[in-house]
């Protein structure tokens, strides 16, 4: 399982997808944060804090996670070395974890040099360090929980079609409707008194709760069952090879 990972992480870094991920997340993040005028812009709003980082962000990852994760089953299907890598001892299990550990850890890769942002608005705060550090801290651990929910939603997305554009599209229709979808539908006056019910299957609420800084356990239970939840249906899909 640790060789499949070091070559899914390896093979990220070979090719410009790894580098083009987090040149795209840190200059959007920096474009809204730095240079355009507005509500995003830090300077502008005059409050050291790095809302806009965790506003942006889950809409940013909307699209780069599918993107990083559409290949990971979808080329071993469609070069015909599927079959080939479910030969090795391997369980399909220890398969699906390792693609989805290697999409996980370029995604915190991605987020680490986000890190300088932090360390700006931290030293240009008045007095110096004049930010909401344990918020801060709270708000990178939920966006880290919800961006592992996009990587499992974009594995098993990749694991249905040999096609990566397929497989991309579904990630990002699956991963939108789990962030807005739920809460779109829980506010329905149709459902009534179950639409917060509803609502709370959706990440939009949960990942709230933790950017204000909350870790609660039971947000943090919500997100490693929707993982765990992907991750199975995507072990399912390539046991289906033997039915």
């Amino acid at each position: 399982m640790i060789a499949l990972l070091r070559k899914e992480i390896s093979s990220f870094f070979s090719s410009l997808i790894g580098y083009i991920v987090i040149i795209v997340f840190l200059v959007a993040i920096g474009l809204f944060m730095w240079i355009l005028p507005g509500d995003f812009n830090v300077m502008d709003g005059g409050y050291s804090t790095l809302d806009t980082l965790f506003m942006l962000a889950p809409w940013i990852f909307l699209f780069l996670v599918p993107a990083v994760t559409m290949r990971l089953f979808a080329e071993e299907k469609r070069s015909g070395t599927i079959e080939l890598l479910l030969t090795r001892p391997l369980t399909d299990l220890q398969i699906v974890l390792a693609k989805y550990f290697a999409g996980l850890i370029l995604v915190l890769f991605a987020l680490l040099p986000s890190l300088v942002f932090f360390l700006s608005v931290y030293l240009l705060g008045d007095p110096v360090g004049n930010i909401d550090t344990g918020g801060t801290w709270g708000s990178y651990i939920g966006l880290f929980f919800l961006a592992a929910v996009y990587v499992a939603i974009g594995v098993f997305s990749s694991s249905l079609s040999q096609n990566q554009i397929i497989s991309f599209i579904i990630a990002t229709i699956l991963s939108f409707f789990f962030f807005i979808g739920f809460e779109s539908i829980g506010t329905l006056a149709l459902f009534g008194g179950f639409g917060d019910s509803i609502a709370g299957l959706g990440i939009s609420g949960h990942y709230r709760s933790m950017s204000r800084g909350v870790i609660d356990t039971r947000d943090m239970i919500y997100f490693i069952c929707v993982i765990a939840a992907f991750v199975i249906l995507t072990k399912t899909v390539l046991q289906s090879r033997k039915w």
